[in-house]
């Protein structure tokens, strides 16, 4: 518990300062490269915790202690006098399209941020199951659009799907946007079939928390025998005189054939004295386990600290490899990018329009849990994490809310068609209600972090 708490700590300071630096980072270049003077370059809100200034730099850089955003101080009349010599170098005597470059350089920067990941991404390779179909539910979705077990799913809409993470993610794109869903997949057969699904068939996913669920499937696993791998010191298998090789035969009398099977006999009885018969070296043994009570999701369940012996052969079916070259990867990663950029935007307005669930908001507590999990999971996932998280805030700055950067841009464009900025009562009130709104917004995404978190 106190590992996967300071993972997600440890995750979501790691991925918002490097994101923040990124974005704060477009503002701060542009702005030097245009000629603006930029006074304070600070990453982190509220008190500082370290203040720098490098050789024949007039930039104050920050560190401070709200790790949760981050600013560009320029010089600006609008702000405090400025000095005769300096007013050329003043944000707010530069050119409309200098202002403009300025401020949309930030968001610009977080999504070519995010092009540079998934291009690293895809050289390094990503590794995953293959979408194959194990069971379909009787009267779902999927039972209606004609799947049959042992379906290997290639495509959705055309996009291919070599694992079920890629698979999850076309899935997830397509019902955000409200379009048909046209499957395409591998019968047992090895004939192409196509499953075509409606929006309306599928609703909401943000109301599950299993989007196979909704689609009525589940994956097809690899029938593993019952055989002990690592033993984790101190935990119940240990104490019960387990060891890495024993296979489980018997528990309470129940032959015990795979092992799912036997983690969910495990999983169902927390703190439950179990009698076990086990093979070890052509011996049959007898022995009692008592499997520990962990919460899971608002739920206890059992667990003895021992994990499956792997065995290669068994999941090579089912296991893919891919990777690119660098240059290959490239268009592939820019792709990656604008597809996830339109499935923000996608999500954004159904909320807004009220055809989305609010419960797909999520907050600082969503991020840190997500970020914990992928740094238990891996550099790759960590990184694709890292880009998703850079395209929501690239995307999300350019919304046209006074206070973001879209709204600066909005400003910009009044001024493009009248020839003269708006006034400055027009500007303060724009400011003061685009803070009322990301106030709201952040009550908001902190209820459903909590609601998420307790439900």
């Amino acid at each position: 518990m106190l590992e996967t708490l300071a993972n997600s700590i440890f995750g979501f300071i790691v991925a918002i300062g490097i994101l923040v630096t990124v974005h704060e980072f477009g503002h701060f270049w542009v702005a030097r490269k245009l000629g603006v003077r930029v006074l304070r370059f600070s990453v982190g809100f509220g008190k500082p915790l370290l203040t720098w200034r490098r050789r024949n730099d007039d930039t104050e850089y920050v560190l401070a202690a709200i790790p949760l955003g981050g600013y560009v101080k320029m010089l600006d009349e609008r702000e405090a006098k400025v000095p005769e010599n300096e007013l050329d170098r003043a944000f707010n005597r530069k050119p409309l399209w200098v202002r403009t470059a300025v401020v949309l350089a930030g968001p610009v920067f977080n999504l070519v941020f995010a092009v540079l990941l998934f291009w690293m991404v895809l050289v390094m390779g990503e590794s995953g199951l293959r979408p194959i179909i194990g069971e379909v539910a009787d009267n779902s979705p999927a039972a209606m659009a004609g799947f049959a077990p042992g379906e290997e799913i290639l495509r959705i809409n055309g996009k291919p799907t070599p694992t079920w993470t890629q698979m999850l993610y076309q899935f997830a794109s397509s019902a955000a946007g409200g379009d048909e869903i046209v499957f395409e997949t591998l019968d047992q057969d090895e004939r192409l079939q196509q499953r075509a699904l409606s929006f309306d068939a599928i609703g909401d996913l943000a109301e599950v928390k299993d989007p196979l669920s909704a689609l009525g499937v589940k994956p097809e696993l690899p029938k593993t025998p019952p055989v002990l791998g690592e033993i984790l010191p101190g935990q119940p298998a240990e104490k019960a005189g387990l060891q890495p090789g024993d296979r489980v035969v018997e528990a309470d009398g129940i032959a015990i054939d795979s092992w799912l099977q036997w983690v969910k006999y495990v999983r169902e009885r927390p703190l439950t004295p179990m009698q076990l018969k086990i093979l070890r070296d052509d011996q049959l043994l007898e022995l009692e386990l008592i499997p520990a009570a962990v919460e899971v999701d608002g739920k206890t369940i059992g667990r003895i600290g021992a994990a499956n012996r792997s065995d290669p052969a068994v999941w090579a079916r089912y296991r893919v490899e891919y990777s690119m070259g660098p240059m290959e990867a490239l268009p592939a990663a820019v792709v990656r990018t604008w597809d996830f950029s339109v499935l923000t935007l996608k999500v954004m307005w159904r909320i807004l329009s009220g055809q989305a669930s609010m419960k797909n908001l999520g907050g600082p507590i969503t991020m840190a849990s997500a970020a914990g999990s992928a740094v238990d999971a891996g550099l790759v996932y960590f990184l694709k994490l890292l880009a998703i998280i850079s395209i929501s805030l690239g995307v999300f700055n350019l919304l046209p809310v006074p206070v973001l950067d879209g709204g600066h841009l909005v400003y910009f464009l009044m001024e493009a068609v009248t020839g003269k900025p708006p006034s400055e009562e027009f500007m303060l009130r724009g400011q003061q209600i685009g803070l009322a709104l990301l106030l709201s917004l952040m009550v908001l995404v902190f209820y459903q972090d909590i609601v998420r978190l307790g439900g």
